[in-house]
């Protein structure tokens, strides 16, 4: 036994998550099970790069995609906790460019057929995707569009901050401020009020408020050329083959203007697993706290009404087990939450677009992290792709590792 948990259990996952790699589904894998104080496996499989036999290593670096917003809505929550602001604030004290918007009648109807927000938005609204505003990728019609057209890909967009956030401000919003959850840029223009307030760029501030105190030292919006190495590349299967193919996606090699927030930086296992940890120790990480435990009690907590979690999100009911808090999602009922996923009530985390995931559970002190590289066409009815592969090996591999972990332990 290790960690409470079954060394059989465990000794399978390897071969399973092999299997998907074998079959041509994915390039490969990094997964981590930590659990009450040590970690009890590292997988490694596949490659980090296919073509010149580059295997996958413990410290092998990921573009995390998604798993920045926790990161992102953990120094707001820093801010807070020191009164520089508030979550019922409206994001017009910091981002003018968002004063007097404008939303429209329909969310895939014309632009210029909009009414008046009824309020301003709020912290609150940007931590809970509540606020408005869109992806290109989340929406139906003109609106998706336009935000192509005006603020460019999601991540590696050539605006400025101070550019893109007036562009995406003379947008329509999707939904009244409040009125339901709409996965959007809400936190990339977080991330740029928290460097606004700070006065400097937001990778500046991650780094000296979170990832030095915590020693994530892998962990930025760059790769510096010393590390590049160690990078994985990005995969797909391509649609006309249905083969896996190399998708070009260089990384940043010094920091850029644009540190998206929402989506923009690296890790790796054991760098995540620290802010994982941090999470699940209730804002302290080995005698570094970074903030209160009522403020990660908080944080934690499912803020979407029952109305709000009864809309599909990205075209599955998403929200049957699970609710949403500031930046993270939260198991509310494990037996609903089971059909995409394995974890217990209070059970948090947040996926990536590029299939990383990662989860703490409390009930159980233990923490999850599984790293792929891959990339698939978002939409909105994408959801059931997210943090998985087109094939169906690749889709059903996330699941198959986070149900092998949990039937696995023993006590």
């Amino acid at each position: 036994m290790d960690g409470g948990f079954s060394s059989s259990g465990l000794e399978a996952i390897g071969p399973a998550l092999l299997g998907v790699v074998d079959a041509g589904d994915l390039s490969g894998f990094v997964t981590l099970v930590w659990r009450k104080g040590e970690v009890v496996q590292v997988n490694t499989v596949g490659h980090r790069d296919v073509a010149s036999g580059k295997p996958m290593t413990r410290d092998t670096i990921f573009r995390i995609a998604s798993m920045t917003k926790p990161i992102t809505s953990v120094a707001a929550l820093m801010l807070m906790e020191e009164g520089k602001l508030r979550l019922e604030d409206p994001i017009t004290r910091w981002a003018p460019e968002f004063s007097g918007m404008q939303v429209l009648k329909a969310a895939d109807g014309p632009l210029d057929q909009t009414v008046p927000a009824a309020r301003d938005i709020t912290i609150e609204d940007l931590m809970t995707h509540r606020s408005g505003l869109a992806y290109g990728f989340t929406s139906v019609g003109p609106i998706g569009e336009a935000h192509e057209k005006a603020l460019g890909p999601a991540l590696g967009t050539p605006l400025s901050p101070d550019e893109w956030m007036k562009k995406l401000g003379e947008l329509p919003l999707s939904y009244q401020p409040g009125e339901r959850f709409h996965y959007s840029h809400a936190t990339d223009v977080l991330g740029f009020i928290v460097g606004r307030i700070e006065g400097k760029p937001l990778g500046d501030v991650l780094q000296e408020r979170i990832f030095g105190p915590l020693g994530m030292v892998d962990t930025a919006f760059h790769v510096p050329p010393e590390k590049l190495d160690r990078a994985a590349k990005l995969y797909r299967i391509n649609p006309e083959t249905d083969a896996l193919e190399e998708v070009p996606f260089p990384y940043y090699q010094a920091p850029p203007a644009f540190a998206a927030g929402g989506g923009g930086l690296v890790s790796t296992a054991d760098d995540y697993l620290k802010f994982a940890r941090l999470m699940l120790g209730g804002g302290e990480l080995e005698g570094v706290r970074l903030l209160k435990p009522e403020t990660l009690a908080m944080m934690t907590q499912n803020r979407l009404t029952p109305e709000q979690r009864a809309i599909p999100f990205m075209g599955i009911p998403f929200w049957l087990g699970q609710g949403f808090g500031l930046g993270v999602s939260v198991i509310t009922d494990p037996e609903k939450q089971a059909w995409m996923g394995a974890g217990n009530e209070g059970a948090f985390g947040w996926p990536g677009a590029f299939g990383t995931w990662w989860q703490a559970d409390p009930k159980a002190d233990l923490v999850l992290i599984y790293l792929i590289q891959n990339s698939m066409p978002l939409g909105p009815e994408a959801a059931a792709q997210l943090a998985t592969g087109q094939r169906m090996g690749g889709r059903a591999a996330l699941p198959v590792f986070q149900k092998m972990v949990y039937g696995a332990l023993s006590g």
